[in-house]
């Protein structure tokens, strides 16, 4: 081989490894781009995939929003059904124990009761108080014939009556109104002699003196007076015989 078929030879093998190193980049760069392409089309499709799940999350999550404010209206409602079904329970609850309440005071009334009359206890049977409240009523109105009659009525009906004394104190008074003196004192000494303890007894005894010294019977009103000192002397009606008593000459 001469010379010269060498060199051309190694000209010819450097041109052909010079093309190879220059056609090496070119195609490294053009898979580069291809990858970069593909992963944004993969970033794309990711993000587009995340932004669907996304979506149908934040749906989801309305739906849930949606359902519990459902839920709550739910709620306040049966809330509202439950405070209505509470208040009308109490006011059924009231009205059984009204009703008990006044059937209870109803059956009462046809029961024997203690009771106290002017500080004295007893048993008072139906339909006493009524009575005595009436014939007082009447008293007080100034009916006292009407009363008269309504007192006696009641003495005679309940003989065993705690309102006794007090009711035949009352008589009298309604007889002294009359002007019957005579009926009047002989009531009020009735409620002395027959309950002699009984609070009204010194109060009917200074009726009878006050009687007395009306008619001008002056000796037996002052000696009235002193029964009421002697038995009653702790009594405010002891007090005011013995300023009657004073006052007699």
């Amino acid at each position: 081989m001469t010379p010269r078929f060498s060199w051309l030879r190694f000209a010819a093998a450097a041109c052909v490894a010079g093309s190879a190193l220059t056609a090496v980049p070119a195609h490294a760069g053009m898979f580069d781009d291809d990858q970069a392409r593909q992963a944004i089309l993969d970033l794309r499709t990711k993000t587009d995939s995340l932004s669907s799940q996304l979506a149908a999350a934040q749906r989801t999550i309305l739906d849930q929003s949606n359902h519990l404010d459902q839920l709550n209206q739910q709620v306040a409602t049966l809330r509202g059904q439950n405070e209505d079904m509470a208040n009308q329970l109490a006011t059924l609850q009231k009205q059984q124990k009204d009703y008990y309440t006044d059937l209870d005071t109803r059956l009462k009334k046809f029961e024997p009761q203690q009771q106290t009359v002017d500080g004295v206890e007893g048993t008072v049977q139906p339909g006493e108080t009524d009575a005595f409240n009436a014939a007082s009523t009447q008293f007080r109105n100034g009916d006292f014939k009407n009363a008269a009659a309504s007192f006696r009525t009641f003495i005679a009906k309940y003989p065993q009556s705690p309102y006794q004394p007090t009711a035949q104190y009352w008589l009298g008074n309604a007889l002294y109104a009359l002007r019957d003196y005579k009926g009047s004192t002989t009531t009020w000494e009735g409620v002395v002699r027959n309950y002699p303890q009984h609070p009204r007894a010194p109060e009917a005894l200074l009726a009878i003196a006050n009687n007395q010294l009306e008619q001008g019977q002056k000796a037996a009103a002052k000696k009235t007076l002193e029964q009421i000192v002697a038995q009653y002397g702790s009594s405010d009606v002891a007090q005011s015989a013995q300023s009657k008593l004073s006052q007699i000459k």
